[in-house]
């Protein structure tokens, strides 16, 4: 998709997102904007409709709170049900991926989050293992440092770095997933993709990898958890939602308009001061 015509569709949802700002958000169709629907507006300033719920607990992966925030755009909900399998089919007998907070069922604003407001959002506490290198549950969010480790209630924590590669990779190739932002401190991203290299992963994945995952600028490093965050898809677009960012290569195309000949471009510029059928007819011939 080329520059110009990201920027002409993004343009006409311009209305649309001042509208979310001015009002909060509008939880479901109305008669004034009756094809809203899904995650609607942006991640900080939207709701949601249609969500999928989480479960507390699924192959793999296992929910950290247990109350009601826990509701996704249902390509989210899959996306983190089928990566933490895929980790945990990779590497059997570790301990489960901790899934934090997604949105509410209406979306709206989430005590302690900026974002996390129409269901593309949602924390993963990252993979944790004991000094000696053993899979242990994750004590919570814990910060790590440029070496990998952690210390919480007195007790020293390693980053899976395994773990959390094969995580990211699930994610970025889940099918349908259109992942759009990993955010995760650069030191941790660099420990991951260093990972990554060094097992001989496929250089255009890492490359995919290396692209969405991203520190932050406006909020805490995410040195604690991984916060995944989905791209609208060309058919949420039209359907309110608002993404902002980056429309990577990889993803569905955004709908491109139909391109117009020269005549039909003229016609469409200065169509009114052209004679059509009846002003010709009435013209008179010109004199001898």
């Amino acid at each position: 998709m080329n520059v110009r015509t990201f920027t002409s569709i993004a343009a006409a949802f311009l209305p649309l997102v001042a509208l979310l700002g001015l009002v909060g958000c509008i939880g479901s169709p109305s008669a004034l904007a009756p094809g809203m629907r899904g995650s609607i507006g942006l991640p900080h300033r939207g709701c949601l409709t249609g969500g999928a719920s989480l479960p507390n607990k699924g192959p793999g992966f296992e929910r950290y709170r247990k109350h009601e925030v826990r509701w996704g755009n249902p390509r989210l909900v899959s996306a983190i049900r089928t990566a933490s399998a895929d980790v945990a089919r990779a590497r059997p007998g570790g301990a489960p991926l901790l899934v934090g907070d997604l949105s509410f069922e209406s979306g709206g604003v989430a005590s302690g989050h900026r974002s996390h407001r129409n269901g593309r959002d949602a924390d993963l506490i990252l993979y944790a293992l004991t000094p000696d290198g053993r899979s242990v549950r994750a004590p919570g969010f814990i910060d790590y440092g440029p070496d990998g480790l952690a210390v919480h209630e007195g007790k020293f924590y390693r980053l899976d770095v395994e773990r959390t590669w094969l995580l990211v990779k699930a994610l970025v190739t889940a099918p349908g997933a259109d992942i759009q932002w990993l955010f995760l401190a650069a030191w941790l991203e660099a420990l991951v993709i260093e990972h990554a290299r060094a097992r001989g992963e496929d250089l255009s994945l890492v490359h995919r990898a290396e692209n969405v995952l991203l520190q932050p600028a406006d909020s805490t490093p995410h040195a604690d958890h991984l916060h995944v965050r989905l791209a609208c898809t060309p058919d949420e677009m039209v359907a309110g939602c608002y993404g902002g960012g980056p429309r990577w290569r990889w993803l569905a195309p955004m709908p491109q308009l139909a391109p117009l000949s020269d005549e039909d471009l003229i016609v469409s510029i200065v169509g009114d001061l052209l004679p059509g059928p009846a002003t010709a007819a009435a013209t008179p011939p010109a004199a001898p």
